[in-house]
């Protein structure tokens, strides 16, 4: 049989090769390259744009007006969403939605009165200077 000498030495060497197998695996991770910054961002744009397809095509935008309202959208992103929506609605007989909501109104231009009185006073100015 074995003697508790033996045991012991044994017990030692099968901790020992426990832990450093232990440390080995530890060691040889791989680094997951779907976790770096670059690559959850373009993900998050790509989400975004998806998103934003779908809600166009939900709220009954064309595609093109989908494009102009999104200049800054990837369109192949915004494509595929519009597509994905424009497919389930079709699938489950849904109509689009109409926003309620009241667009901005448009800033008013300039009348041309205020133009010419700050023209006006820009010259007289210039003349007055000249003058001294």
């Amino acid at each position: 049989m074995w003697s508790p000498t033996q045991i012991t030495v044994r017990k030692i060497l099968l901790s020992a090769l426990i832990a450093g197998s232990t440390l080995l695996v530890a060691c040889g991770e791989k680094v997951d390259p779907t976790q770096s910054d670059e690559y959850k961002a373009a993900a998050k744009k790509e989400a975004d744009a998806k998103a934003t397809g779908g809600a166009c095509r939900h709220a009954g935008r064309g595609i093109e007006d989908c494009y102009t309202l999104n200049p800054s959208a990837d369109r192949a992103s915004v494509f595929a969403g519009w597509k994905d929506m424009n497919d389930y609605m079709r699938e489950n007989k849904m109509e689009s939605v109409k926003s309620e909501a009241e667009a901005p109104p448009a800033p008013e231009p300039e009348a041309k009165d205020t133009k010419d009185s700050k023209d006006a006073k820009s010259k007289s100015g210039k003349k007055e200077k000249s003058s001294s």
